[in-house]
Formats: structure tokens, sequence, C-alpha cells
């Protein structure tokens, strides 16, 4: 069976700031254990997991799953999120961590496993998604599908792929990628992406784009809206650059204040699209704005680049537009920062200038 493709993006070694790096191969892949952990969750009734956007692909899955509603297994996902707050990413997470032959469900190492999953008994975990996996026939199902999911990668392939140009990360950058980049497309995930990574012993890192699956409403086609979820592609990898560069203690001393500043100011908003702190905030924003300085600088049209602008404000990232200045002096004096994380300490300068400003907008207003 045929369920991985490979899109080769580059082919020879790209010569960037001084090293050479041998290109990668970028993997658009169907996975049997995303869909697996996806419509467990889905059956739970995980109101992300229940998008519902996939057209007959969701009608065979309700007719095939819904009689599981009250399965142990589901019951069990229930209490993983209530207790736990097993959800989004995390179900995701585990995805990546597991393995099957077709018979059996096994755990291949926990130790990049999402946080939340730290005080899960795993055994007792493992042995309920194997017996998910055994009544309802899930490899079946699962196999019954093998040309659906592979239309679904050659259409993601042809749309979405030649607006991704893996070659950026580095000079923007100013660093080589260390970890492996995969796309997996989530066909339960309805307009939901994720971004999460894993490192198994003795491997390297790799980093994965989890595109959801959905039909535009007009054409009833897949991936027609080629240039947003390209936006979302990007989006996801620039988190393995940007990430790291907050877990260093010089960069946190200089925006955890600030971090907490902005989060405050547009709490509601970043709640509801699950930014729950400082930390994801500050990372979000960066990122955010690092896709819109690829959309410019990679033949985007203006009205593009303007309408991810306007999506980003839209979201609570007010501060967007300081951002991307700040971020396009970087781009126009790579002779002073060599590297993004060199520029750091500029960002925090731009976000701290905003969070000033705007106390005194809202003082001004309230008279105080």
């Amino acid at each position: 069976m045929k369920i991985t493709r490979f899109y080769t993006l580059l082919a020879a070694l790209l010569l960037m700031g001084g090293w050479e790096m041998q290109a990668q191969q970028v993997k658009v892949e169907a996975s049997e254990t995303i869909e697996l952990m996806s419509i467990m969750a889905r059956t739970a009734g995980f109101r992300e997991y229940h998008m519902d956007m996939a057209g007959k692909y969701t009608e065979e899955t309700e007719a095939w799953f819904t009689t599981f509603e009250s399965h142990p297994a589901v019951t069990y996902m229930q209490s993983l999120k209530s207790r736990y707050g097993i959800s989004y990413d995390a179900v995701a997470s585990m995805s990546l961590h597991i393995e099957t032959d077709g018979n059996i469900v096994s755990l291949i190492d926990a130790t990049t496993l999402e946080k939340r999953w730290k005080s899960v008994n795993l055994d007792s975990c493992m042995m309920y998604i194997n017996q998910f996996y055994t009544d309802t026939r899930f490899h079946e199902f699962f196999m019954q599908h093998e040309d659906f999911y592979n239309e679904g990668i050659r259409t993601f392939e042809d749309n979405v792929m030649p607006y991704f140009h893996q070659d950026w990360y580095a000079r923007f950058y100013g660093m080589a990628p260390e970890e492996t980049f995969r796309v997996i497309i989530g066909f339960t995930n309805g307009g939901n992406c994720y971004g999460p990574s894993r490192q198994l012993p003795g491997q390297g890192k790799e980093v994965f784009a989890i595109c959801g699956y959905y039909l535009d409403q007009e054409t009833g086609k897949a991936f027609e809206n080629s240039v947003s979820i390209a936006s979302i592609l990007i989006h996801e990898f620039n988190h393995s650059f940007v990430n790291p560069r907050l877990d260093e203690e010089a960069n946190k001393a200089l925006l955890d204040s600030i971090g907490e500043d902005l989060y405050a100011l547009t709490k509601q908003l970043m709640n509801w699209q699950a930014y729950k702190n400082a930390t994801t905030v500050l990372n979000e924003s960066i990122v955010r704005a690092a896709v819109i300085i690829y959309m410019e600088e990679n033949g985007f049209t203006a009205e593009q680049v303007e309408a991810e602008m306007y999506d980003q404000l839209g979201r609570g990232f007010h501060w967007m537009p300081e951002l991307v200045s700040a971020l396009k002096e970087y781009t126009h004096h790579r002779d002073i920062y060599p590297t993004l994380n060199d520029f750091y300490p500029k960002i925090a300068k731009t976000l701290g200038t905003y969070v000033v400003n705007e106390h005194q907008r809202i003082d001004e207003a309230l008279g105080r």
C-alpha cells in the first residue's frame, strides 16, 4: 500500500551564510495513528475533532464508529480530557509516539510526549487504545480508505506544496534546521492544524505540520484555498526555529514580563484559541510575523499579504504591524544581526514599547 508519498523540495546542497546544509525531502503523508487518535477523540465528542468537514469521509466515519460512543476506550478518552486536559495537539502528540502493525498498537517512546500526558498511566492508556483499535476493526476502516488518502495527498502536493520553500528558513533565521520536516494530513481534523514534534531514541528530532482536511463549501474540493493552507504550513515549521529561543535564559529575562502584559491585554481572545500563557503568545506572535515576512519574500501578492495581516489583527495580535516592521529591520541589517536570536533584544524593545503605549492609551480613555 502506498500511503506515504515524497515531495522533493530541494535536490542539491544549499549554501547559506557560509555553511552548507544537505537538503531534506519533505514527506506528505497519511497516518493510521493520526486517524486512530483523531477518530477516538471525535467519537468521544471532542469538539475540535468534530468539525466534520470532510464530506463523504465524515459520513463514513460516523456510520462506522457511532455505535462505539459508549465503548470503554471512548469513556476513557473523555476522562483524559476532563482530568488532564488531553485535547487538541496533545491528541496529535500521542499519535506520533505510537505505531501499529495492523494488529497491535504499541507505544514507541514517551520521552517527547506533550506534557499533558505526564501524569497519565500509559500502560492503561495503551490498553484502551488497543481495545478501540481491535473492537472497531480500525485497520480495516483505514485500509478501505487508501485511495481517498492518496488522492488527498496528491491534491495537497499539487495545490499547497508549491508555496513551501524550505531554504527560506535557514536564510531567515541564520541557522540550518537540525530537525526533519514532515507533513501529515489529518483527515478528521477539519480546519485545525497542529505542529507537534518528537525525538525517538537514537534518532534526530522530527517536526510535523499536521494539516487539517476539509472541503471548500462552494466547490466541494479539498485544499481549494491553497494560499490559506500554505500559510498554516509555513507557520507550523516556523515554530521549530522560534520556540527554542524562549527556552534560553537571556531571552526569557528580556520577554517574560512583556509576554504577561500582551497576554493580559488579549486574554479572552487568546484563551479562545487555546493560547493560555505568555510564552505561547510570544512564540505565536513571532511566528505569525515571520509568516508575513515569508509571504512578502516568496511571491505572494500584496492582497494576500494584507489579508494575512488583517487575519492576525482579528485574532488579537494587535501588535503585529509593529512586530513585522521590526523583523523587516532585521532582514535589512543581517550584517548586524546574523541570526534572529541576535535580534531578540530589539523584539523585546518593540513589544515593550507597544505595551507601554497601549496602557497609556487605556489610561487616557479612563481618565487616569
